[in-house]
C-alpha cells in the first residue's frame, strides 16, 4: 500500500494501491479539471483545512452507493411527504445549501472540518459550470431548513455532504434526489461512506470494479 504525492500534472495513481481507509494522494490542487478527472475514478479530496493546506484523496474500493429506484422511503418519511409541511427545489440556493453544509451544527468549528474556504470556492464553480448541483429543503414560509450538494456527470451523482436544521429535512432532500435521477436514468448516489441513515434509506456496498464498471456504462 502506497499513498502518492501529486504534482502539478493531472493525474491520479491506481486506487487498488492505497490505503486501506482509501487513501490514495496528497497534494495537487482543487482546480476543476483535476476535480473532474478526480470524480470520474470515484476520487474524491477530504482532509481537515486546520491541520493541511494539501488536499488529500481517497478512493475506498468498498463503495457505499444508493440505486436511485431503490431509495426506501419509510412510511413515517411517506407522512412527512404528505403533509406539505416541506417543499424541495433543485440548484436554486447552491451557496446557502453548502454554507449549510459547512456550519450546520457547529461543524465549522470542530478540529476535523473539512469543508473551509478552498473547498467552497472549488464546488461553488464547479456549480457554475454545471456540475455541482444542490437539492433544497424549505419551509413553506419560504426558510432554508436542510439540503446536500455533490457533483453530476455520468449520470451519477456524487454526493458530498448534506445537512438539517429541522428533523428529517436531508432524507426529503435525499429522496427527492433519488426520484428525480430514476426519472432521468440516473445510475446511481455515491455516499463516499456508510452511516445508519444512509444504509436506513437503501444504501448498498459494492466492489470498486462493480462502481466503475456502472460509471462507464453511464458513458454510453
Amino acid at each position: 500500500m502506497a499513498v502518492y504525492l501529486l504534482d502539478d500534472n493531472l493525474w491520479f495513481p491506481n486506487p487498488h494501491e492505497g490505503e486501506e481507509d482509501g487513501l490514495i494522494a496528497v497534494g495537487g490542487d482543487l482546480s476543476v479539471n483535476r476535480l473532474l478527472l478526480a470524480y470520474s475514478y470515484g476520487i474524491f479530496p477530504w482532509y481537515s483545512f486546520r491541520f493541511s493546506d494539501e488536499p488529500h484523496w481517497y478512493c475506498p474500493l468498498d463503495r457505499f452507493v444508493i440505486f436511485p429506484n431503490d431509495i426506501h422511503v419509510s412510511h413515517s418519511m411517506r407522512q412527512l411527504i404528505r403533509q406539505q409541511k416541506y417543499h424541495t427545489t433543485i440548484n436554486q440556493a447552491f451557496p446557502a445549501v453548502i454554507r449549510g453544509c459547512a456550519s450546520a451544527d457547529g461543524r465549522n468549528l470542530e478540529s476535523g472540518a473539512w469543508l473551509g474556504s478552498d473547498m467552497i470556492k472549488a464546488y461553488t464553480k464547479l456549480h457554475h459550470l454545471g456540475y455541482a448541483m444542490s437539492v433544497e429543503v424549505w419551509e413553506q414560509q419560504g426558510n432554508l431548513v436542510g439540503g446536500l450538494y455533490g457533483i453530476a456527470i455520468r449520470n451519477a451523482f456524487f454526493g458530498e455532504s448534506m445537512f438539517s436544521l429541522v428533523p428529517n429535512a436531508s432524507k426529503l432532500a435525499l429522496i427527492h434526489l433519488a426520484q428525480t435521477m430514476a426519472s432521468h436514468n440516473g445510475i446511481l448516489i455515491d455516499c463516499q461512506f456508510e452511516t445508519p441513515h444512509l444504509r436506513s434509506m437503501g444504501g448498498k456496498h459494492i466492489s470498486y470494479d462493480e462502481y466503475m464498471q456502472l460509471l462507464s456504462f453511464g458513458d454510453k
